[in-house]
């Protein structure tokens, strides 16, 4: 392990859940607004609260269920000032609801301890949208921007924070830093096209070997998100830094970042399908040991990925 890598709070060499696609289910299962796909307002009413405890509480039964772990992040991905902004909160209201995230986990974590093991990861987004990239920031822009809501999240007492939906590196390498001067540990996420790219052009193995460099290896490990694995498969089997990858929240559909901005109906691909990819990249890579869902996933598919890779720990040593 590098020797600037913070400490894990993940239980050492176990399979651990995480959620599904939090916003996908609130929208279309739901049917609830979420302006700019925001689900932190929700936070501000009991009512709302207790939406997502119903969520959170499906997908730490499933992990009890099959006597594992889960990781829950928190629903914050929009949780930063320039999407606040733009749903009327400022900076005061901004650290409240990212105070407020984190306790709902912990009330959620105290039902089911000490049987499950309940691991709390602030959730930070992008500052643009989480398929294009957009105006682009500095490393200094990116780590200044992102700062103020991963030191709510870590004095509110997130174990870890998880970025999510990473489109270049140069942000990647921003919101490491500033979880670095935080000293609270960080999880990487990338989202990459159909060909394995990720929005900017860039391949996964430049973004990821220049989030090592920038950081000296802070990052606990790295993580894909919100693609398909038909679109990835191919450049893990490629590259020597495919033992970095610890995370894997895929979507349910093969469709394209595109088609899914477009897309009028939820497409919930195959449940059982999806599980029996994940325990085969487990297989392959038995790094990757958080594993859950993004967009279009929701209980079923996150049961289903449980169910396959428990059924197929047995095979190796990385059992949960």
């Amino acid at each position: 392990m590098n020797a600037s890598r913070s400490t894990s709070p993940l239980p050492a060499g176990r399979l651990l859940l995480t959620d599904g696609g939090l916003e996908t289910t609130l929208v279309f299962h739901d049917g609830i607004d979420l302006p700019d796909f925001a689900a932190f307002p929700l936070l501000a009413a009991e009512s709302g609260r207790d939406l997502l405890r119903g969520y959170y509480r499906r997908y730490a039964e499933i992990a009890h269920r099959n006597g594992i772990g889960i990781v829950l992040d928190t629903p914050t991905w929009r949780a930063s000032s320039d999407w606040g902004a733009r749903l009327g909160y400022d900076g005061d209201r901004l650290r409240a609801a990212n105070t407020d995230a984190v306790e709902l986990l912990r009330g959620i974590r105290a039902e089911y301890a000490p049987e499950t093991a309940v691991v709390i990861s602030g959730n930070v987004g992008p500052r643009g949208d989480g398929y294009d990239v957009g105006a682009r920031m500095s490393i200094e822009q990116a780590r200044d921007y992102h700062r103020p809501q991963i030191a709510a999240l870590a004095a509110a007492g997130a174990d870890l924070v998880t970025v999510l939906t990473m489109t270049y590196s140069d942000e990647a390498i921003g919101v490491a830093s500033a979880a670095r001067a935080e000293s609270i540990p960080v999880a990487v996420g990338f989202t990459v096209e159909t060909d394995g790219t990720l929005p900017s052009g860039q391949s996964l193995a430049d973004a990821i070997e220049a989030v090592e460099r920038a950081t000296d290896g802070y990052p606990l490990h790295y993580g894909i998100n919100c693609a398909h694995p038909d679109h990835f498969e191919a450049v893990l089997r490629q590259e020597h830094w495919a033992n970095r990858i610890g995370l894997l929240r895929a979507n349910a559909s093969r469709q394209s970042h595109e088609e899914l901005d477009n897309a009028t109906e939820l497409d919930a691909g195959d449940p059982a399908e999806l599980g029996a990819r994940y325990a085969a990249l487990r297989r392959e890579y038995p790094n990757l040991v958080v594993v859950g869902g993004c967009c279009g996933t929701d209980h079923r598919h996150v049961a289903a990925i449980a169910e396959a890779c428990v059924a197929d720990s047995v095979r190796g040593p990385s059992v949960g």
